[in-house]
């Protein structure tokens, strides 16, 4: 299988060169793929000009079309049969981490793996934060190679090119940047596929890219778009909300470990 990283970027190019750096080792073949949202930052003339060690496709848009929309232009320019959308303010600290997540969906009835999730949402389709479990470099609670989840958050998602094409890609519904995570988890587990979330340390930078200085929107109109997403989500799965996808067993232990807490 030919594998494509797709990275959606709008400024903040030194998280883009730190991020393409952490992947620079990595294990897995890839193509990258990056889809350039009118950065003003040089982002422009830097992938245009720079000695990448990957092959490169890029894309640049006129205008920021939103994150969402630069992932469904990503997948179009990928030619690759397994596709990993990236968030470019994230660095992997191991150069298995592409392989731990195409090995993922090899697992019989994966359709989708990333490397942050939740593994219960409320009615309203709120995470529960006490079950969220990541990967995250120095603080990661995942246990063993996998865990599943209900739903897998953008920073890193993973899926087989037919299955997304099976779900019709990412919904724009959504709008600029929230929700199409939830969602595409959703779509991909309303298909009969599962979520793991894989054990593969990485950092995530932040650092201002939807909400900063420089962010594309203010942030109350990220908060009232977030909160616009969340009701779309919620109403449109309400068949499948609440979900939980512990075990009886899980549940009884993570109560009790609650009540320990308080």
């Amino acid at each position: 299988m030919t594998v494509s990283v797709v990275l959606p970027v709008y400024n903040q190019l030194a998280f883009t060169r730190a991020c393409l750096d952490s992947l620079s080792g990595t294990s897995e073949p890839f193509e990258l793929c990056v889809v350039d949202n009118a950065s003003t930052d040089g982002t422009d003339a830097y992938f245009r000009t720079a000695a990448l060690p990957v092959r490169c496709r890029y894309h640049r848009n006129a205008d920021n079309v939103g994150l969402i929309r630069a992932l469904n232009q990503g997948a179009a320019l990928a030619a690759g049969d397994v596709l990993c959308f990236l968030h470019n303010d994230t660095e992997m600290r191991d150069v298995r981490w592409l392989a731990r997540l195409r090995a993922a969906l090899e697992e019989p009835g994966v359709g989708l793996a990333g490397l942050y999730g939740v593994r219960r949402l409320r009615r309203d389709g709120r995470y529960v934060g006490r079950t969220i479990v990541h990967t995250l470099d120095g603080s990661a609670n995942v246990r063993g190679d996998s865990v599943e989840v209900a739903a897998i958050d953008g920073v890193c998602l993973t899926v087989r090119r037919a299955v997304l094409e099976q779900v019709g890609g990412f919904d724009e519904g959504y709008g600029f940047f929230h929700g199409y995570d939830r969602e595409l988890s959703f779509a991909v587990r309303e298909a009969g596929y599962r979520c793991l979330v894989v054990n593969a340390p990485f950092v995530h930078r932040g650092g201002g890219t939807r909400t900063g200085t420089a962010a594309p929107v203010r942030a109350p109109e990220d908060l009232a778009q977030r909160r616009a997403a969340l009701a779309r989500f919620a109403g449109k799965w309400r068949h499948r909300l609440p979900a939980d996808v512990r075990g009886a067993r899980e549940r009884v232990a993570d109560w009790l470990a609650a009540r320990t807490r308080r």
